[in-house]
């Protein structure tokens, strides 16, 4: 972290026709959140002030500065990061809405790259807005990542649930192909990681789906599980992390199996995330380890169909910014312990600990 008690934490704006506006408004006008946190927006501050106005939020304003080291603690920060006037469409995807989300993420990033920042919330946008130079925009989570050269990994969290799909944005005829052990170890060698370092538990039980129906039916579904997915389980049993499976999906999450688990490995997106989301849609975080950075975002997307009209809920938002302040707290923890043990939990543990 920062050195400071508060945490920075950079928010994005994200598509400016979407919800993010309005989340970002609604949840920085409680004043509490201040005493817990510096926050920093990175947006317009004309974008911001037509939706503080439509909103009605009169009496909320931003502390408007011109970079992250003007920041004041105990009030909402915005970095203007431009000035041109933008032709605000709600609910309706342009281009240039992709153009400047970037923009705001581009910032962000590389304020957090710089330790001036302790964490980054992303706002939703719209994949199919945002156009880069000779390259294909496939989400946050890559882009982050090789902006940030780290080895970005998704993962789901929740009071409920965490997990984690080993394969995310590609079609699901290509999954299968995609799979082999290595690649299978490293993401679950990376996920091990980020629950130790990232949510500070020691050793945590971790539990592996397979692909196929009834996780192969021993072959007689599919070979996968039999060939890699369970040689990588055991690669990473004799690592000494504790790892069970492959189990059918279904019946897992179905009997409620995923509760015994710290974090689960799905194989592919929609086997994990349609679970997830199920259950915690509405306070869900989309967490991405494996960077040298700390992002979290809301669990859901722009909502374009209800954009503009005031009813949309900040609950994933307002978890996605304690959990990012919480798991800066716990990587500076981490980094202690391993350095200095004693020292660190003598003099050092207090000075981090999040009291939200």
């Amino acid at each position: 972290m920062s050195g400071e008690l508060k945490p920075k934490i950079g928010i994005t704006l994200g598509d400016f026709n979407g919800v993010g506006p309005e989340i970002i408004i609604k949840t920085l006008a409680d004043e509490l959140l201040c005493n817990h946190i510096t926050p920093i927006v990175y947006a317009s501050v004309k974008v911001m002030t037509y939706y503080r106005k439509m909103f009605g939020y009169n009496d909320f304003q931003f502390h408007v500065i011109r970079s992250i080291d003007e920041a004041q603690a105990g009030k909402p920060n915005l970095i203007n990061c431009w000035e041109e006037e933008l032709d605000i469409k709600i609910g309706t995807p342009q281009g240039v809405a992709g153009s400047y989300a970037i923009r705001s993420l581009d910032l962000a990033i590389a304020d957090a790259m710089q330790g001036k920042l302790d964490g980054i919330v992303t706002s939703p946008l719209n994949k199919s807005t945002v156009k880069i130079p000779n390259d294909t925009f496939t989400g946050h989570t890559g882009y982050i990542g090789s902006k940030t050269q780290g080895k970005p990994m998704m993962m789901l969290v929740s009071d409920e649930m965490k997990v984690a799909p080993a394969t995310v944005h590609m079609p699901l005829s290509e999954v299968g192909s995609a799979l082999n052990t290595a690649m299978l170890v490293e993401r679950i060698t990376a996920l091990h990681n980020a629950m130790v370092k990232d949510f500070a538990t020691s050793k945590p039980k971790i539990a592996v789906l397979g692909l196929n129906p009834h996780a192969g039916e021993s072959g007689l579904l599919g070979k996968e599980e039999q060939e890699i997915i369970l040689p990588a389980i055991n690669q990473c049993k004799e690592k000494g992390i504790v790892i069970y499976g492959c189990y059918p999906a279904d019946g897992f999450f179905g009997s409620g199996q995923y509760r015994q688990f710290d974090v689960t490995l799905s194989i592919y997106h929609d086997q994990g995330l349609i679970p997830f989301k199920l259950l915690s849609f509405e306070d869900g975080v989309n967490y991405t380890a494996g960077l040298p950075i700390v992002r979290t975002s809301p669990d859901h997307g722009t909502a374009y169909d209800i954009a503009g009209k005031g009813i949309a809920s900040t609950t994933s938002f307002l978890n996605a910014i304690f959990m990012a302040a919480h798991i800066a707290a716990n990587r500076q923890m981490n980094k202690g312990l391993t350095k200095s043990p004693l020292k660190f939990t003598q003099m050092k543990r207090e000075r981090f600990r999040l009291d939200i």
